[in-house]
């Protein structure tokens, strides 16, 4: 489509004052407006898409400087649909393009809702990932370059400021579990549901864990386990006798089960990221 919007179409479309993108234009070279014959400039969809992104990411905290350089020369135009963003990331990763992961994560992160991105983006390419590196497609820099990338998102998400309304979440990978991208999106969620988590990340002692969660107050304390045998280590580290009262603990992950539940006496979710949040909301009512 030709372009046909003067600033001010542009500026209401947006949402951005006219003279903010004159100067996002001028000093960071965002835009590419084409003119009439009267000098007049006009901007594409691609326009409005690129003020859109830039505006995102101020709302994330990134200053216009760190955002434009983010932007870059990467037409937003396409891809834009999670079947070709997952494409355009794969791509990404063999190609060692960082600068394209960065981007892309962003652009998933922008035009599609938080639960959509990680559940029909950014998981299925990081499966992908994992499953190519495992076939000895791609080399384990080319997976640490993904899984960072995404990472790095992940915890700047979760470092937002809103309110917490519902309470403390506690969120640990079992003894000797090392995948943590999973569960590090569930907190994003939970964080985006109105929780304050704490994320313990990686490898954590059941113990240490429990204490921490009960310090803080915790209404849930979850732990993942990818592994058998990470969910083997917390039943062996698992003291019930000593759990607090009001806490409600729960496990999950592949390496979980039901049955693994059901002999610790705690409560089981599966991994499913679409509606493990809405299960732990009820679980802490």
């Amino acid at each position: 489509m030709a372009p046909n919007l003067n600033i001010a179409a542009l500026a209401r479309r947006t949402g951005v004052p006219a003279d903010t993108i004159r100067k996002w234009e001028q000093r960071y070279g965002v835009l590419r407006p084409e003119r009439t014959t009267g000098g007049q400039r006009r901007y594409s969809e691609e326009d409005v898409a690129r003020v859109e992104w830039l505006k995102a990411r101020l709302g994330e905290g990134y200053r216009i400087g760190e955002a434009a350089t983010l932007l870059g020369a990467v037409p937003l135009a396409a891809p834009a649909s999670p079947d070709a963003l997952r494409e355009a990331l794969a791509d990404a990763v063999v190609r060692n393009d960082l600068a394209s992961l960065i981007t892309l994560v962003d652009q998933a992160l922008a035009l599609n809702q938080l639960e959509d991105a990680l559940t029909d983006v950014l998981a299925p390419v990081l499966t992908a990932v994992g499953d190519s590196w495992e076939a000895g497609e791609i080399s384990v820099a080319q997976e640490h370059l993904a899984s960072g990338v995404v990472r790095a998102h992940l915890e700047r998400l979760l470092a937002d400021s809103r309110a917490a309304i519902r309470g403390t979440a506690v969120l640990a990978c079992a003894p000797g579990e090392q995948h943590e991208l999973g569960l590090l999106m569930l907190a994003v969620l939970l964080r985006a549901d109105g929780w304050q988590v704490a994320y313990l990340g990686a490898d954590t002692p059941v113990g240490d864990a429990v204490a921490l969660a009960e310090r803080s107050g915790a209404r849930l304390l979850c732990f993942s386990a990818t592994m058998a045998e990470s969910a083997e280590r917390v039943q062996d580290e698992f003291d019930a006798p000593t759990l607090p009262e009001h806490l409600e603990i729960v496990v999950g992950g592949r390496g979980m089960t039901d049955d693994v539940a059901r002999a610790l006496g705690v409560s089981y979710v599966n991994g499913d990221l679409r509606a493990s949040v809405g299960a732990l909301r009820k679980l802490a009512q």
